[in-house]
């Protein structure tokens, strides 16, 4: 994993990206010395215009999902993406190059070597998307301890990357409930430090609750990493795997000592200024959707096109949110507060649509534009199930450190809940958006937020 502007990418990512960025570029000169044309004037203007090209197809290919690290698409699902990145740079490339100033340039063959450079990087995206990479990008992890933390961990590295290779399970002193495989579990005949480097170990991954009473080997540790093997916690493995911070592994002195949660005027301000300036972009481009939108909600159910509903904001204030109503006048009747489910009966054949594409949300624009919330923040939620997941969710308050957002962490990374195991799910999701919330993550999250529109992941 590599930590860019303080949020982690895997190194494949990160790999990925910057081939999407060079192949094209280098394609283009390529192209431009085998016709021969022009002196170094007309190499600089083709590679700008190649950088340019590359970096409008990175940002495509991420509102596609492309670079999304997700190892259950099938690749049927895989091509599809594809396919439908390369028919979208088509247009794309037809335009960076038909205003290439540069007149001895033959336009057409630099399309064509633009295009081909995309095609040829595609295809090594669906490559590597359903193959197993060689050994020498193995990733060697031990993971120290053999209870159930140890097991939980070893499920997660399965499934977050097929490159991770769990060397074994070393245990603590006096660890004697194995939930791992008992045959994976390694000798303590050997230091752990000797261990770590006779398995030509990368990461040591300390996944043991109980830590008093000379448990952790700290000596060893220090000497695992004093050697180049990084050592990290249950809960640090978790922020930067999962971007998530679990509750499970998740301490008080943890918050209050670690890194992050930093709230300044600086960021606030920059973050509000972000805010206005996109929302205002937003909502005069998606003004024409809301006009239609109002049309049809009156013309199936009447009025109000407008459902405005109490929810929790900053510092745990109340604030009135704005939405396009979806649900029948009558949807609490009696009173009684309910989260929307699967195939809700409340919802009109109107909601059903934009809840689905996720125009119900766009008069939130409104309760930005005026500071209630933000662009990118936790999802406010009512006072009544504030109250409940209060009591029963330790931290939970913790996200209310920062405004409420139209979009989420939470929200581009798990689907949509109604439970309060979903709640505790997407909590650690908000943590870790409280702890590490940036520009360039609200950046990000927006991008996300495309995908996630434009597949109509998650919504009810």
């Amino acid at each position: 994993m590599i930590k860019v502007f303080n949020h982690w990418f895997h190194r494949k990512t990160i790999a990925q990206v910057a081939v999407d960025l060079m192949f094209p570029v280098l394609c283009v000169i390529l192209a431009a010395l085998w016709i021969g044309r022009g002196g170094q004037l007309v190499l600089e203007k083709i590679a700008f215009y190649g950088v340019v090209f590359g970096l409008t197809m990175i940002v495509l290919n991420a509102w596609l999902g492309i670079y999304q690290r997700v190892h259950t698409r099938t690749r049927d699902e895989t091509h599809a993406r594809a396919v439908l990145s390369l028919y979208l740079a088509i247009p794309l490339a037809y335009v960076v190059f038909a205003i290439l100033s540069v007149a001895e340039v033959d336009r057409g063959f630099m399309l064509l070597s633009g295009l081909g450079a995309i095609f040829a990087t595609l295809l090594h995206h669906v490559y590597l998307a359903h193959h197993r990479g060689s050994s020498m990008l193995t990733h060697r992890v031990l993971v120290f301890g053999v209870g159930e933390e140890s097991e939980a961990v070893s499920k997660v590295l399965r499934k977050s990357d097929p490159d991770i290779q769990i060397v074994g399970f070393y245990p603590s002193v006096g660890e004697t409930d194995f939930a791992v495989p008992p045959q994976a579990v390694l000798s303590r005949k050997m230091s752990l430090s000797d261990t770590a480097h006779s398995l030509k170990v990368d990461e040591i991954i300390v996944a043991v609750r109980e830590r008093r009473g000379g448990v952790l080997p700290l000596r060893e540790l220090l000497d695992c990493k004093l050697s180049g093997v990084r050592v990290l916690d249950l809960a640090s493995y978790f922020e930067r795997a999962l971007g998530q911070i679990r509750l499970d592994s998740l301490r008080v002195g943890w918050l209050i000592f670690g890194e992050g949660f930093r709230q300044s005027w600086r960021r606030a301000t920059v973050k509000r200024l972000f805010d206005i300036v996109l929302a205002l972009f937003m909502f005069v481009l998606t003004l024409p959707v809301m006009v239609l939108t109002a049309f049809l909600i009156v013309l199936e159910s009447g009025c109000p096109v407008f459902y405005r509903q109490e929810r929790v904001g900053l510092d745990g204030r109340l604030f009135k949110v704005v939405k396009f109503r979806s649900m029948r006048t009558d949807a609490e009747g009696d009173g009684k507060p309910r989260w929307a489910s699967a195939d809700d009966d409340r919802v009109t054949r109107v909601g059903r649509f934009i809840r689905k594409v996720r125009i119900d949300e766009l008069p939130q624009l409104y309760n930005v534009l005026v500071g209630d919330m933000s662009l990118v923040g936790p999802r406010p939620e009512r006072p009544y199930f504030v109250d409940k997941l209060t009591r029963d969710i330790p931290f939970y308050a913790v996200r209310h450190s920062v405004k409420p957002g139209v979009t989420g962490w939470a929200q581009v990374s798990y689907p949509y809940g109604a439970t309060v195991d979903d709640s505790i799910q997407k909590l650690q999701y908000d943590l870790f958006y409280v702890k590490n919330h940036t520009l360039f993550l609200d950046i990000l999250i927006l991008f996300q937020t495309v995908g996630v529109v434009l597949t109509g992941k998650g919504a009810r």
